[in-house]
């Protein structure tokens, strides 16, 4: 191990001074965990709170008892497998075979392997970590549980990020036991289905807001084409066919006539999914069918679609309100006053401009109204989608924006990281991944599960 793995997360004042981690109860379930890094002392300090027997394994007991909490006992790898039914592998791939002599006692036992692997592993294994601690152990039962859940969250609680632990294995028993425990210590597990699953969630870690990149390179798309056509009807041709140097509109009135097309065009392929995905099931007369890859991947995108197009509107407003306080439009003013005058009209009203211009505003601010209820609402689902690295992404860039700089950068923990995981399936919101389907329309997951929705609705 590394030394810095040694050095205490807690400090010894909370732990001694936390009577709930004083003292467990006899009668309570009796856990283990091979490994003393901070993720092993985060985990053995939740599990003690949740009402758990924690016995941890060490090559090292005499030094590293102090660092965990008293209710937990602290003593030699041998010891530590030999009553525990669920033992918790804590520590780096590297170090698995070190695990070898263990194998007799190990036997029969659930193995839940809690590590990540770095970007360069990743790429260099075919398989999995979890997929290679049961190759090395054949007479255990492992199961991938824990990955995504970091050292802090462990710590202070599920408050930041996202509460879910993805869980796969190839024995539904064992991955019951795993869930109950995840349940009682304040997450929510996610079945994510066999081992094989386990290179897949690995990989999550190691990627930043995947599900944003395909929505965001459309609406940046379609702004430049959207930008383009009006940099030509509004600029180029009064430029080239009157002369008119127009060129000051670039910054902000081109822009202000994209942003509401681009947040239509968006807003409509939030909607035609869901009836792309309901007429395909009238025409196979199933629900039960999976979609096609190019629709299924279409219907887990519209929730941050339906967001973007939400951004785009308020952009508009914002531009809109700041189109009168353009010095080009003091101008105009100025202009159409002494027009006025030299015209010797003392009354200037156009009494269908007036209300088109009326009924514009009317019906853009009932727009963004609604837009934004629809935003909202899908607010506790998008918090959700969130893990606590993407979660602490969000919050620096915010404070970074405020003002506020100095942020500490460390080696990734095999243990800490996690990854982007799908939206909880209970879950609905206006532009969530069930907003926009009819009754018949089943939600397909990233791994090709369906659900079926006729009662959602």
């Amino acid at each position: 191990m590394p030394e810095e793995m040694d050095k205490p997360l807690i400090s010894l004042h909370l732990v001694d001074s936390d009577s709930s981690l004083a003292k467990v109860p006899d009668e309570a379930p009796k856990v283990g965990i091979l490994g003393s890094g901070d993720f092993a002392r985060s985990l053995a300090t939740r599990l003690v709170g949740s009402g758990f027997k924690v016995v941890v394994g060490s090559r090292n007991p005499k030094r590293t008892a102090r660092l965990f909490p008293s209710a937990a006992q602290v003593t030699f790898q041998e010891e530590a497998v030999s009553s525990p039914e669920v033992i918790f592998v804590a520590v780096f791939r590297e170090h698995y075979s070190s695990l070898c002599s263990l194998s007799d006692q190990l036997a029969g036992k659930i193995l839940v392997d809690v590590s990540n692997p770095t970007e360069q592993e990743h790429l260099q294994h075919r398989e999995s970590n979890a997929e290679y601690l049961a190759s090395l152990f054949p007479t255990c039962t492992v199961v991938k549980a824990f990955n995504v859940i970091s050292a802090w969250t462990l710590q202070a609680g599920p408050r930041d990020g996202n509460r879910q632990v993805p869980i796969c294995g190839d024995q539904p028993e064992a991955k019951r036991a795993v869930s109950e425990m995840a349940l009682a210590m304040g997450f929510m597990p996610v079945d994510m289905g066999s081992l094989a699953s386990a290179w897949e969630v690995e990989a999550m870690p190691l990627r930043l807001l995947p599900a944003w990149k395909v929505p965001t390179l459309l609406a940046l798309g379609l702004f430049v084409c959207f930008y383009a056509y009006n940099f030509v009807r509004d600029v180029l041709q009064p430029y080239v066919q009157e002369s008119q140097n127009k060129f000051f509109k670039l910054p902000v009135s081109v822009v202000n006539t994209t942003l509401p097309c681009v947040a239509y065009v968006l807003l409509s392929l939030v909607y035609l999914p869901g009836v792309l995905a309901a007429a395909l099931q009238l025409r196979r007369g199933t629900k039960y069918q999976r979609f096609p890859d190019w629709l299924d991947h279409w219907l887990q995108h519209r929730k941050q679609i339906g967001l973007l197009s939400f951004f785009c509107a308020a952009l508009h407003a914002l531009y809109s309100f700041c189109l009168p306080l353009r010095r080009a439009h003091r101008y105009d003013l100025v202009n159409l006053a002494v027009k006025q005058v030299l015209a010797n009209k003392s009354h200037l009203w156009v009494e269908e401009e007036v209300w088109r211009m009326e009924i514009y505003l009317s019906l853009g601010v009932l727009a963004l109204g609604t837009l934004s209820l629809l935003a909202v609402t899908s607010l506790p689902s998008i918090a959700n989608s969130l893990n606590w690295r993407e979660f602490s992404f969000v919050q620096c860039v915010a404070t970074s924006s405020a003002g506020n700089t100095g942020s500490g950068t460390r080696r990734p923990e095999s243990q800490s990281q996690d990854p982007h995981l799908p939206a909880p399936h209970h879950q609905t919101s206006f532009l969530g991944p069930r907003s926009f389907c009819c009754s018949l329309v089943p939600v397909s997951t990233p791994y090709g599960h369906q659900e079926d929705l006729s009662w959602t609705r």
